[in-house]
């Protein structure tokens, strides 16, 4: 696993948000980044989670956190843009985005995929995360060393039997990734690269695998340090990178 001690002030005055915060890597992103002096702002479809993750951040880091209901599956374009306008009222920049709200949907051939999965989870895997990087991309150009950061999938980089949806969203946020990486280069601060997190300890790894032991599997806080080391200076160089936390190595200063 990959070894990474920051500062614990290493996120410091900056402002990130994060979508599927209710649990697992997003629930474990929240708290990492607000124990390292991010204020972080958590969407999930889920209130009863997020104020749970809330309670949690307040009693060690007061004033660190904001949470934010919203089902992406039946959020519109005005309901993101809403958001953005008032994240401008509070902040006068976003410094980070971590897209990892997603929906696993049915194992099924293409053949028999159930039209209804297909389109929630393109909605809340593809759909929401456009609309809201769309949103949000006047914020965080006004950044002076803005991430943003996409999760992704092995099966959205070699196509897997079975796994329809899913698998096919993740080869689109792939493609977004890119997309963007190369538009907003040379015109803003923001880094955009894709983070495949690998087998984890979470509830959706336990749908995918119900047979797997779950110990066999990290838990969500053992791979935080490549979390915080892509939200760190020393990362400034990775952009439009399509990354692994398995095998992830540090920049090699040149």
């Amino acid at each position: 696993m990959f070894n990474y001690s920051p500062e614990p002030d290493l996120l410091d005055s900056k402002t990130i948000l994060i979508t599927g915060a209710g649990d697992g890597i997003g629930r474990a992103c929240a708290k990492s980044f607000a124990s390292h002096g991010a204020t972080v702002i958590l969407l999930s479809r889920s209130q009863q989670k997020l104020e749970q993750v809330y309670d949690e951040i307040e009693a060690e880091h007061p004033g660190r956190t904001i949470i934010h209901p919203l089902d992406f599956r039946t959020a519109s374009a005005a309901d993101f843009q809403l958001l953005a306008q008032s994240l401008d009222e509070q902040f006068p920049c976003l410094d980070g985005l971590i897209h990892n709200a997603a929906l696993l949907g049915a194992r099924s051939p293409i053949e028999f995929y159930p039209e209804k999965d297909w389109n929630d989870l393109m909605q809340v895997n593809v759909t929401a995360a456009f609309l809201l990087t769309k949103a949000l991309i006047p914020a965080l150009s006004r950044s002076e060393d803005a991430r943003l950061l996409f999760t992704s999938s092995s099966v959205g980089r070699t196509g897997r039997a079975y796994w329809g949806a899913y698998a096919v969203s993740k080869f689109a946020v792939e493609g977004m990734m890119q997309t963007l990486a190369e538009e907003v280069a040379k015109t803003t601060a923001i880094r955009v690269n894709s983070l495949n997190p690998g087998g984890t300890r979470t509830a959706m790894r336990r749908d995918a695998y119900p047979a797997e032991d779950p110990a066999s599997q990290p838990a969500p806080e053992e791979i935080m340090p490549v979390y915080l080391y892509l939200f760190s200076p020393a990362a400034w160089s990775l952009h439009g990178q399509a990354l692994d936390v398995r095998g992830f190595q540090s920049v090699v200063p040149t």
